[in-house]
């Protein structure tokens, strides 16, 4: 929910709420193929164009420059739209983003939505928000609608179902709208289909995201796959555009480049099925554009971390981390999951609450590698480490301090070492005969048995190994 901020509050990393973590299920085991599979493809079609490195520091060059002019460019692109009669708001938050709608929707008499994709409404929690008013929010993009009717949270930022299975999606179809049960891909999507379409005809206003507000020309521009969103944002008399204020970018000119680059990071595609430019309301409609900040000034006040404004929401990095696949998007609490998430969260709902998402990776730096607009998240990772360790968060209670500097204190000599891991060993062998459950020792023990010691340890193994060449 909404805190007295404006902001969303995010559920604490490593906590009960984020199922998945510390909870293994088939679910996750099909989502690490699936986003193994993904990566290998999307990396497969960017290495074929030989200049697609060049692509990624041009995207980088134009995002900094953007991000650099964020005020001039906004002010641009307002001016072009509100000259073809577009109203074009600013949110400071959340909650004020929320109430525009709202104003929006009342003064049009709006009772039913048809939304487009949008990761910025899922930070704004816009369908409960909706829901509270009296007002029926229809997901339109098939991921999203399958995860509303599931009453769930998107696990990703590009496909937000990826954890179904089909056979899941025919039983929840099947218990929710009471269609025939069936696993076949053609037909569930045509009952989606079928379903939707009533919901376009009927509904009273349209909300969608953009994935790029180009200033010059005043353009925004909707990328997709499915038609949803051309469907959503131009049958109903009323459409809103909810936007970060960092997705503008200069010129028309540079649009290709980052729509070659969202295809092939995103899905694999050379370009996307849909892509919409629009450039103002059709005749005898509305429109209406709100530029949301949210925390995202404070992210262009740290020098090492306003680079993480650069994402394109390709979910590369998601794809390509060892971390997700195994964990999942819910794990990270809030909206935005994997290595983005871990970099992007902090600063918009504070370290207090999202202190733990940078320690969330092995650093082994597949995330840096796969984006497309070269974001350098290793480096933002351990820059927020160092901060969440200084700083008021989870990482630096009194405890945590105090668990650090006896485990930097064992680290520090061979002999402590050895004490160390004699205690270890210790511990494990005798914690089945404690008189507390082993989910006392932490979460990650939570649907993991403790490891088997081993009769022997390795360094013990290793001097006797080298004791008896020494004798050969």
């Amino acid at each position: 929910m909404l805190d007295s901020s404006g902001h969303l509050n995010g559920a604490p990393f490593l906590k009960d709420e984020n199922q998945g973590l510390y909870e293994p299920s088939p679910q996750f085991k099909n989502l690490a193929k699936v986003c193994e599979y993904s990566s290998k493809s999307n990396t497969a079609v960017a290495a074929a164009i030989p200049y697609f490195q060049e692509w990624r520091e041009a995207a980088h060059q134009i995002k900094k420059y953007s991000l650099a002019n964020l005020d001039k460019l906004l002010v641009q692109f307002e001016s072009n739209m509100k000259a073809r009669g577009v109203e074009v708001l600013f949110a400071q938050d959340a909650a004020e983003a929320n109430r525009l709608v709202l104003e929006i929707a009342r003064q049009h008499n709006v009772k039913s939505v048809v939304k487009a994709k949008s990761m910025v409404t899922e930070e704004m929690e816009l369908n409960h928000v909706l829901e509270e008013a009296g007002i029926r929010a229809i997901e339109t993009d098939l991921g999203e609608y399958i995860v509303q009717l599931a009453k769930q949270r998107p696990i990703h930022l590009v496909t937000p179902a990826m954890h179904f299975s089909a056979d899941e999606v025919g039983q929840l179809f099947h218990e929710k709208l009471g269609e025939p049960y069936s696993a076949e891909h053609a037909a569930l999507t045509a009952i989606a289909r079928k379903r939707l379409r009533a919901e376009y005809l009927a509904a009273d206003m349209g909300v969608s995201g953009c994935n790029f507000a180009v200033a010059d020309s005043g353009t925004v521009v909707v990328v997709e796959n499915e038609g949803n969103a051309g469907l959503s944002t131009s049958t109903p008399p009323v459409h809103v555009v909810l936007v970060g204020i960092e997705k503008i970018i200069p010129k028309i000119d540079y649009l290709p480049l980052f729509l070659n680059l969202l295809g092939r990071s995103g899905t694999g595609q050379k370009l996307t099925t849909y892509t919409h430019l629009i450039h103002g309301p059709a005749p005898g409609k509305k429109l209406y554009v709100i530029f949301l900040d949210n925390g995202r000034t404070k992210v262009l006040q740290d020098p090492h971390a306003w680079e993480s404004l650069f994402c394109i929401r390709c979910g590369a990095c998601l794809n390509a981390c060892p971390v997700y696949r195994r964990v999942g998007g819910w794990s990270y609490g809030w909206v935005y999951p994997g290595p983005i998430g871990s970099v992007l969260t902090p600063h918009l709902v504070g370290l207090e609450k999202a202190g733990k998402l940078p320690f969330a990776s092995s650093l082994c730096g597949a995330c840096g590698e796969v984006c497309p607009v070269k974001i350098d998240l290793p480096h933002q990772l351990v820059h927020l480490r160092h901060r969440a360790v200084n700083e008021p968060s989870p990482m630096n209670s009194a405890f945590e301090r105090l668990q650090w500097k006896l485990w930097a204190w064992a680290m520090c000599g061979p002999r402590r070492y050895g004490l160390a891991m004699w205690a270890v060993r210790i511990g494990v062998r005798m914690a089945k005969f404690l008189p507390w459950h082993p989910d006392k020792l932490g979460a990650w023990t939570r649907g993991r048995e403790l490891p088997k010691v081993p009769t022997h340890s390795f360094r013990s193994w290793w001097q006797e190994r080298s004791s008896q060449k020494g004798k050969s």
